[in-house]
């Protein structure tokens, strides 16, 4: 191993440099006008499996952006694992917000400053490098191993269900391992064992047929945007805990042992209070900030508009009031029968005088995996001779909705190997890695492959 560290340390100014050409590249997949930038990151990561020598490197098409696909399938009778990561990143606005243009790669602080640094390409790049690193030093590699990297997760991954179900066999694998969740803090890393699901949904309350004079019609016509108000009031107390009839029916307590792993994290709820620059946490009753964040629901308004929105004042009764809210959801949670759950409470409470209509969003299965699957338990070894700590077993509250659809449609265990830390901005201006766990990172997961191959 030491020759592999040594090949790492050896090439990291132009590993570096390599990064930072990948994340010039604008592969914004929510904007239609970046089209052309995600189909071009597309080929940037096709090229770069092929230079380290995979083979059967195709661009497939999805009827969205595509995948990227590649294998290196030589080690007979040995596991095959496959690799997910993406290409695609989120929008930079607010621009004025950021300190460094977002797709000009800066390091400073030994952290790389870029759009899709943490989330998803500075993790994909780095799986790449480590197998170059092997593939360069052994000139094989210990097992077999596939990519599906794919330009639509910023976007839910709507073309992925059926991209993975039409390519089952070429995708089949004993493991799939995924880099794009955040270790517990700066030291400490983590393997995620649970993710939780998302149901998005829009709700817009129409009332008149066109705005009004609040002097002529004040008082005698329902506001939509006061409908709209009592409407999302009425979804959860003032304790944060949801009213939807049946929306905790399907809800799994913790067992012991896991309140007890998370109690021993002695999560620090001042200097998380202090670093948001909020005057206090706030949430449901009865759990603690981590229980709230991994292992229950949640409920909350994205975004809320209607009426009039410019300087000063204008005396209007507004014709509309339109409102954005997610879920994220815990395991035996579907996402589907959530979203029937809020749409009966919304006709069941929608004030008089206004009509309410609900459109669908993104909607994910929530995940949870047994930490002690070999898979697994080979990830916490890797971790622990990186980073000389043994990791954490945790959950996360965001969501990765294809977790849950590789692990139903291919059968196979998942592991969560980030190395991101929380406080990155992935989804903010000025999103950064730490390059002290691309570092440590590489090794580690040169490190995995070598105990996989014995694990499984």
């Amino acid at each position: 191993m030491s020759e592999i560290q040594q090949y790492l340390t050896e090439h990291r100014d132009q590993h570096l440099k390599e990064l930072s050409d990948y994340l010039a590249i604008p592969s914004v997949s929510a904007l239609s006008e970046h089209r052309d930038d995600v189909a071009q990151a597309a080929e940037w990561t096709a090229e770069s499996l092929k230079n380290i020598g995979m083979e059967h490197v195709q661009i497939m098409d999805t009827g969205g952006h595509p995948v990227v696909y590649g294998d290196w399938l030589k080690a007979e009778g040995k596991p095959t694992v496959l690799i997910y990561g993406h290409y695609d990143v989120q929008p930079v606005d607010p621009l004025e917000l950021w300190e460094t243009p977002p797709f000009e790669a800066n390091i400073r602080d030994n952290k790389i400053y870029a759009r899709g640094a943490s989330d998803d390409k500075g993790q994909t790049f780095m799986h790449i490098k480590a197998l170059e690193a092997i593939m360069n030093t052994k000139g094989e590699l210990p097992l077999n191993i596939k990519f599906c990297i794919e330009g639509e997760e910023e976007i839910g991954s709507p073309n992925l269900d059926a991209f993975v179900e039409k390519h089952k066999d070429l995708l089949s694998a004993d493991a799939l391992v995924i880099s794009d969740t955040p270790m517990y803090e700066k030291g400490k890393p983590a393997i995620c064992i649970g993710l939780r699901g998302l149901c998005g949904l829009q709700i817009d309350v129409k009332g008149p047929k066109g705005d009004l004079h609040s002097g002529l019609y004040g008082g005698a016509v329902q506001n939509p945007i006061h409908a709209l108000v009592s409407l999302l009031d009425s979804m959860r107390d003032a304790e944060g805990r949801i009213l939807v009839k049946g929306f905790y029916d399907k809800v799994a307590d913790m067992s012991p042992e896991e309140k007890a792993s998370y109690d021993a994290l002695e999560h620090n709820e001042a200097q998380m209070k202090d670093a948001l620059g909020v005057p206090s946490l706030y949430g449901e009753k009865g759990y603690t900030t981590l229980e709230r964040t991994w292992v229950r629901p949640t409920l909350e308004i994205n975004g809320i508009y209607g009426g009039f929105q410019g300087e000063g004042i204008k005396t209007v009764l507004p014709s509309e009031a339109h409102a954005k809210i997610t879920c994220r959801l815990v395991p035996h949670q579907d996402p589907q029968d959530i979203a029937d759950l809020i749409q009966a409470h919304i006709k069941e409470h929608t004030p008089p005088g206004v009509t309410v209509e609900t459109s669908l969003f993104d909607q994910g299965k929530p995940y949870l995996t047994p930490p002690d699957h070999p898979a697994i338990q080979a990830a916490a070894k890797a971790y622990e001779k990186a980073y000389g700590a043994r990791p954490s077993f945790t959950r996360m509250g965001g969501s990765i909705p294809v977790v849950e659809t590789f692990s139903q449609l291919l059968q196979l265990p998942v592991v969560l190997m980030g190395f991101g830390l929380p406080e990155e901005n992935f989804h903010a201006p000025n999103e950064h890695f730490h390059l002290e766990n691309f570092d440590k990172g590489l090794v580690a997961l040169s490190e995995y492959w070598f105990d996989l191959e014995g694990a499984l």
